[in-house]
């Protein structure tokens, strides 16, 4: 049941389908880069704060007046992302998938002129201003990546394609160790400045790529552009199938309008893909993972660790590897399976983490098992929580409300961002809400593999016809023998093998 029209020959991958995925995840690499770049060179900012505050004021700030321009300069990049990410639905309607992706590098290059002219300007306020620009830029990649992403894959495919954004993040968090060249006093404005490199690589790139073939067909209802966008990217003049599917989708989208994002709540029908697809957006921020990489290194000292920087770049490897892993299994083990075994994982790691920096003072040699569970910690999120949650987004909703509940998930991944935890015992929060996402995972989340996106359009519609207006959110109730109803194939297709 899980895989579709087993009959049907599997698609091949085109060098062609390869460069236009290639090109968008150019836009996760951007935002993993300016996710991390701005730790590097922290002492070197705040030493600049100082300077200029002496050169304006003849006076350096207070030391919590730093902190407070610099606490600003990092957390206004969260700011913009939640603004760039509730952008994405009107941004594609406008003008759709490749257009919004060259609109958005705009931002990117203003973002990048501002940070890096910010030293010779002597201006702390154009680092500020450009990290809110680059933050509402990333903002619109988390969207725009997936759902671009997302539309031109083979159903077969879709998943593993899906994890390549979560794979060009981790490597632009990994790139921003870059510091090392380019660190020096002198030289930070550049590093701050250099994401506008990858910004004109995309611009260069983005006008061979196609538009995607769902957006032409179903939006614009152009079959003509549809189909030759489709052999491009299939490398064959048969593409009656896809067009078929993307035809009967069109059909029922015609008999209602675009969802905006006012009535993607007020619908009954969507209700439950979007609590879904705002639960696990949580469950990756949620998680612990952002308290593992802002605070490895100090875990790493506490843990007794004589050189924590290089434990912490193992942390970072590993966070590649796994992803890659994540990458070939995808397919196989499935977004539920896959998504579980991540939760659970982290959850027990979470436990080894607080027991170890609880005891380490007394008992030495836990600081191994520290190492160990963080690095199982990292490994666990990179299998599920870290991809999953950006590309299934775009699998639960049909062309219709997609555009709009990607800026409603998006919205609640930068949100949640901004939930920051220290302590010796955090990790136990963490592991409380680990366990509560992966029983809804368990409960709720259905399995998207060799689906298409309407046959899960349709699993949905079925599961809210069916709950009665008292369940609330509209989850449905399992009616027999532990079997959820969303999470077998629509009527139609479930005597399908």
């Amino acid at each position: 049941m899980e895989r579709i029209h087993e009959d049907q020959p599997r698609k091949k991958v085109t060098c062609y389908l390869l460069y236009c995925i290639s090109t968008a995840v150019i836009g996760s690499l951007q935002f993993g880069y300016n996710t991390g770049v701005i730790n590097a060179p922290e002492q070197k900012l705040r030493r600049f704060f100082q300077n200029v505050s002496m050169e304006r004021y003849g006076e350096p700030f207070s030391p919590d007046s730093n902190t407070m321009v610099w606490s600003f300069a990092v957390a206004i990049f969260s700011v913009g992302g939640m603004i760039g990410s509730f952008s994405v639905g009107a941004m594609v309607n406008k003008f759709g998938r490749r257009k919004s992706m060259l609109l958005a590098n705009i931002l990117a290059i203003v973002g990048g002129l501002l940070m890096g002219f910010s030293s010779l300007s002597r201006s702390f306020e154009m680092v500020i201003a450009g990290r809110f620009v680059i933050g509402v830029f990333c903002g619109l990649c988390t969207g725009l990546t997936p759902m671009y992403v997302g539309e031109i894959s083979p159903t077969e495919l879709r998943g593993a394609f899906g994890t390549l954004h979560q794979l060009g993040v981790v490597i632009g968090i990994l790139v921003f160790g870059l510091e090392f060249l380019l660190g020096s006093e002198d030289l930070w404005p550049l590093l701050l400045a250099l994401t506008i490199l990858p910004a004109l690589l995309q611009t260069a790139l983005l006008p061979f790529c196609v538009e995607s073939p769902r957006y032409l067909l179903i939006s614009l209802n152009q079959e003509e552009d549809a189909h030759k966008a489709l052999v491009r990217l299939r490398g064959s003049e048969d593409v009656s199938t896809d067009l078929q599917e993307m035809k009967e989708e069109a059909m029922k989208m015609a008999l209602e309008k675009k969802v905006t994002i006012v009535e993607l709540f007020r619908s009954r029908a969507y209700r439950q893909p979007l609590v879904i697809a705002i639960v696990l957006q949580l469950s990756q921020q949620l998680s612990g993972i952002n308290a593992v990489f802002y605070y490895s290194t100090g875990i790493f000292e506490t843990a007794g660790v004589a050189e924590p920087i290089y434990a912490t770049i193992g942390a970072g490897v590993v966070n590649t590897v796994f992803t890659v892993v994540s990458l070939f299994l995808v397919e196989r083990a499935g977004r539920r399976t896959l998504h579980l075994i991540g939760l659970g994982g982290m959850a027990v790691c979470a436990l080894l983490m607080t027991i170890s920096l609880s005891l380490v003072s007394s008992y030495q040699s836990l600081s191994y098992l520290a190492i160990v569970a963080v690095f199982g910690f990292v490994a666990s999120f990179e299998m599920g929580p870290g991809p999953i949650p950006w590309f299934i987004v775009a699998e639960l909703f049909s062309q219709g409300p997609r555009p709009a509940a990607m800026a409603v998930s998006g919205f609640s991944n930068w949100t949640a961002n901004f939930v920051e935890l220290c302590g010796g015992y955090v990790f136990i929060i963490f592991m409380v809400l680990l366990i509560f996402f992966f029983i809804f995972t368990y409960l709720r989340v259905p399995e998207t593999k060799g689906r298409t996106f309407d046959e899960i359009a349709q699993g949905f519609a079925v599961a809210a016809v069916a709950a009665s207006p008292k369940d609330g959110v509209g989850l449905p109730v399992p009616e027999s023998k532990g079997s959820v109803p969303m999470f077998s194939l629509p009527p139609e297709k479930a005597g399908a093998p």
